[in-house]
């Protein structure tokens, strides 16, 4: 599976942005996809995943929404009500199996590229 992150950019706090990340391969359904983040000078967390359901880390519930369509082999980041803390670069990631309680990056096997996401205050 190869993976493409894109739609980062420059947002003012309160601001919304969609992230995307298109895959390439098959069964792209069969992946769990996530997308973690990595702000200058710390290390890379998780952000959400998605299979047939859904899962936040707590800082991005109610304001983020992860979202796929099986049919475009893509999976979104919604992002609203953005925070300055919010900002940084935002990968895609994919894995085998059906769990998306998994919040390890070394759980996933295929990453996207990253896209950077400023917030500004």
């Amino acid at each position: 599976v190869q993976l493409q992150a894109f739609g980062g950019g420059l947002v003012q706090a309160g601001g919304s942005l969609r992230l995307s990340c298109a895959a390439s391969g098959r069964s792209f359904g069969e992946y769990v996809m996530g997308w973690f983040r990595q702000a200058p000078g710390k290390e890379r967390e998780f952000v959400a995943s998605i299979r047939a359901n859904t899962y936040y880390t707590d800082s991005v519930k109610g304001r983020f929404t992860i979202s796929r369509d099986n049919d475009k082999n893509t999976v979104y980041l919604q992002m609203n009500s953005l925070k300055p803390e919010d900002t940084a670069v935002y990968y895609c990631a994919a894995r085998r199996g059906y769990s998306i309680w998994e919040v390890r990056t070394t759980a996933y096997n295929y990453w996207g590229q990253g896209t950077e996401l400023t917030v500004s205050s």
